[in-house]
């Protein structure tokens, strides 16, 4: 199989992953509403699952296959893109201000979720251990982190309940619902499964690591349901909805997708890319804080244009970075 089909392929899956997710979206939230779960809710928890189900069908589908480090790539480069892209680009359509609540909760969260990744990840260093695993057992650290952050969630939501009646949700018949939460899963299989497969292809063609197609191309792909949510939501003057979804979305990555990814298969990372991924997971940390960072500087508890453009332009150079690094240039 040729680069080039491989590539084609790569796009229509992501295609793929993208609609599918949609449809997810769309059907899980109507049926949501339709058993009297808020729109509050229905937003940090369907929609975020939604638009993070396709890291989480490539990831899963990459460990069952034996590439994990293809998947913890995806992780790290998903909550990049998340923050940098996400965020950045819904900035440049116009400035997200965010609630007071948020800065000093929901982003210390998603920050302490690089920290924890990175804990995690630096077996040698931390514990002086001889290789690098997200082993089973840091499977169920994870994920116990993300069921603390549910539970703050739906609490959170009782005492917001009055708040968010305004969201626009759709709300379908029952066999409408199902049909679009069904297809939508449908999809993110199929779409998952050509990802992996193609992504491994041109990484082997290439001679790139599957840590950089997963930091890169793979990430950019499968976060491509978060930048459109957030440049759509900026659009209609539901920055809420920007923050909730870029938050949600960067602690289901990092808690849930890649505890079951580790729960699946252990996660071990080559000891000659040790190094590049402690980067990646450092840059990531680093990006967190200085997200968190914003909310002080400029516009008191909000994201500007400028800030918008400075965080796009840090995307950008560090994925530049990224393949230079792969070349053992730098």
């Amino acid at each position: 199989m040729t680069l080039v089909l491989n590539a084609f392929l790569v796009v229509v899956a992501f295609v793929i992953l993208v609609k599918g997710a949609d449809f997810f979206v769309r059907g899980a939230s109507s049926i949501a509403r339709k058993v009297g779960i808020t729109p509050f809710v229905v937003g940090l928890t369907v929609v975020a699952v939604g638009t993070s189900a396709p890291e989480f069908f490539v990831n899963v589908i990459a460990a069952f296959g034996g590439s994990t480090e293809l998947a913890l790539g995806n992780v790290l480069g998903s909550n990049i893109v998340n923050i940098l892209l996400g965020l950045g680009v819904a900035a440049l359509v116009g400035t997200i201000s965010i609630k007071e609540q948020t800065v000093w909760k929901e982003i210390p969260f998603a920050l302490l979720s690089a920290i924890v990744i990175a804990i995690l990840t630096f077996d040698t260093f931390f514990s002086g251990a001889e290789n690098n695993i997200i082993s089973r057992g840091d499977a169920l650290i994870l994920l116990t982190f993300f069921v603390i952050f549910v539970v703050y969630t739906f609490g959170l939501s009782k005492a917001e309940e009055n708040e968010d009646e305004h969201t626009s949700i759709e709300v379908y018949g029952w066999g409408k619902s199902l049909f679009y939460a069904i297809a939508g899963i449908a999809a993110l299989v199929l779409g998952g499964k050509l990802v992996v497969a193609n992504a491994v292809a041109i990484a082997e063609f290439l001679g790139w690591s599957e840590n950089l197609i997963g930091l890169t191309i793979v990430a950019m792909g499968t976060s491509l349901p978060e930048i459109v949510t957030s440049v759509v939501a900026v659009r209609k003057g539901q920055a809420d909805l920007v923050v909730g979804g870029i938050i949600g979305s960067t602690i289901f990555n990092a808690f849930f997708i890649l505890g079951s990814t580790a729960a699946v298969a252990d996660v071990v990372v080559d000891p000659e890319k040790i190094g590049s991924i402690g980067l990646d997971a450092v840059f990531l940390i680093g990006v967190s804080f200085l997200f968190f960072l914003f909310m002080f500087v400029g516009k008191k508890h909000a994201i500007e244009r400028w800030q918008g453009c400075l965080f796009v332009t840090i995307y950008l150079a560090y994925m530049i970075f990224a393949v230079v690094r792969e070349y053992n240039i730098v």
